[in-house]
């Protein structure tokens, strides 16, 4: 990959914190297990942050959930992070990969289409055609490339794929193996080099549109990554976020934290069917995450700077999130509709008056 990342939307996490991952190589003492470009502790500082070093907290969760994911990535088993969609478990399979690795870009994405040539390997048809299988006509998958060359491999949202896809990581798992038939003699198996694992995510939404079998899960240990719990942790992630994103759209009004808070309230509130003074309301079928609240932060910013030329406010917070809630039900934007009217309107404040008031900019 070039140096010369400043017109890349999203580089890698080895890209974009790689003076961070050189200060904390620098200054790792502790031991490594086999194949690792740091110790447990220096990859536990990279994802959870160290002042002393300059290294920035970069997930906001629970710590011991990082302990443990790393123990795990350190042993014969897989890790498997499962939790709500927006919780950031492929942010943290990320992290932890360029951590272990030193890259995090053996991606598989799952999905339905996800065919097993994508996952272990494919060929070059010309060379193959031309020479016969030979490893010039192999074409590595990222498992293949994993194994290989001892790295941490990431399979996104492993529960979108097929049964009979996702079992073909049974062998590279419980026998460190991976073989390619058409080829002979010692080329016919791959096997596994130190610091090879499997980082898998999956989100409980998906989870029994292809249920794992019983094989595969027993060869991984499964965590499950939870929403932000705390208001204000939540806001000071989501107004951090916002404020980069809107920094590399060019936006040069930073976010109002009063906005910001009705924002996160809005979507706190929305999600759990809990007002803050615990009345009950409906809850919606689209997803609220923090994820989902940072891009609505980002397109309120976008929106109020490109239009107006200002940081946005609590109507341009009414026009996107109609584009949140009217993702998986169209019952979803009467339910908001209700909230607008009946919650906001009970509110103090500016920002939740004017959030009242825009009510009518929701379609239909």
């Amino acid at each position: 990959m070039s140096d010369d990342t400043t017109e890349y939307q999203r580089p890698p996490a080895e890209v974009r914190f790689a003076a961070e991952l050189d200060r904390l190589r620098e200054d790792d003492t502790a031991p490594r297990p086999p194949g690792w470009a740091l110790s447990l502790t220096a990859a536990r500082r990279f994802v959870v942050g160290d002042e002393a070093l300059g290294v920035r907290r970069k997930f906001v969760g629970d710590t011991a959930l990082i302990d443990r994911a790393l123990v795990t990535l350190a042993t014969s088993r897989g890790l498997m992070l499962v939790g709500e969609p927006g919780t950031a478990k492929s942010l943290l399979s990320e992290l932890i990969a360029a951590a272990v690795s030193g890259t995090s870009t053996l991606t598989i994405q799952g999905g339905a289409a996800t065919t097993e040539d994508q996952i272990k390997y494919s060929w070059n048809y010309a060379l193959l055609v031309a020479e016969g299988p030979s490893t010039r006509s192999l074409v590595p998958a990222p498992l293949l490339t994993g194994m290989a060359e001892g790295k941490a491999v990431r399979f996104e949202e492993i529960t979108r794929c097929p049964l009979e896809v996702q079992d073909s990581l049974l062998s590279p798992l419980s026998d460190r193996v991976l073989a390619v038939p058409e080829l002979t003699g010692a080329d016919a198996m791959v096997f596994a080099r130190d610091g090879f694992n499997v980082i898998a995510t999956a989100n409980t939404r998906d989870r029994g549109v292809n249920e794992m079998s019983a094989a595969l899960k027993r060869r991984f240990n499964f965590e499950t990554v939870f929403p932000i719990a705390d208001f204000g942790t939540e806001l000071e992630l989501v107004e951090q976020e916002a404020v980069r994103l809107l920094e590399h759209s060019g936006v040069q009004a930073p976010p109002r934290r009063d906005v910001l808070e009705v924002l996160v309230t809005t979507f706190r509130e929305l999600r759990d069917a809990t007002t803050e003074d615990g009345r009950s309301m409906d809850r919606l079928s689209a997803v609220m995450s923090t994820a989902e609240a940072v891009a609505v932060a980002h397109q309120i910013g976008v929106r109020g700077w490109f239009l107006r030329g200002e940081p946005g406010g609590a109507a341009d917070i009414v026009e996107c999130l109609a584009g949140t809630a009217a993702k998986d039900s169209p019952d979803d934007l009467a339910r908001l509709r209700r909230y607008l009217e009946q919650q906001a309107a009970r509110r103090d404040g500016e920002q939740w008056r004017a959030l009242h008031a825009a009510r009518h900019l929701l379609p239909g």
